[in-house]
């Protein structure tokens, strides 16, 4: 077997490597034991190693999980003996992606317009200042260059708007804020 193309070596060390421990506690978790783990790992990067090219492959952490997966499978399709909760197991567990779950997208969508409308209640020169610094990333000697004023001042604004907004996203996160305990047959409004 010849050996890999330097680009592959390098797309496997550098984008498929990193995920080896989650992909072995996956195999661990769909009771393969340990050993048939590392056989499935050291498999799945020959496999890798053997692609011609990976132009295709848009999320090389699911791209191994799938490959381990496959070889799993067909490791306990061809074993004499198979334990059906292995098969079970590996049949149930999800393939993990980069890309972010439904609910991440919608928790980080809310979590966006609300710190817009924080940053709209912002006083108007901490606002630009801010939104100067932070989002369009601008150096504050551009910034009070711009806005007439001092590095000083645009310093102090910026950390004040942050301080606002801290304080404001603290007290608008429901997560933060304690839980008040509703007992069976009592009305906890009256405390």
């Amino acid at each position: 077997m010849e050996s890999a193309p330097d680009h592959i070596i390098h797309w496997v060390a550098s984008q498929i490597l990193p995920h080896e421990a989650d992909v072995r506690a996956w195999l661990m978790r769909a009771r393969l034991g340990r050993d048939d783990a590392e056989d499935i790992l050291q498999e799945s990067y020959c496999r890798m190693a053997e692609l011609s090219h990976i132009e295709h492959i848009t999320s090389p952490r699911a791209y191994f999980f799938t490959v381990a997966r496959n070889i799993a499978l067909m490791r306990l399709r061809r074993a004499r003996i198979v334990r059906i909760e292995s098969v079970d197991e590996i049949d149930r567990l999800e393939v993990m992606s980069d890309l972010p779950s439904p609910e991440q997208v919608s928790v980080a969508r809310s979590d966006l317009a609300r710190l817009k409308r924080v940053i709209a209640t912002l006083p108007a020169r901490c606002r630009q200042v801010f939104e100067m610094r932070k989002i369009e990333g601008l150096p504050q000697k551009e910034i009070a260059r711009r806005m007439g004023l001092s590095e000083h001042m645009v310093e102090n604004d910026a950390a004040k708007a942050l301080r606002l907004i801290m304080k404001a996203m603290a007290e608008d996160e429901p997560r933060l804020q304690p839980r008040k305990e509703y007992m069976r047959g009592t009305d906890a409004g009256r405390n």
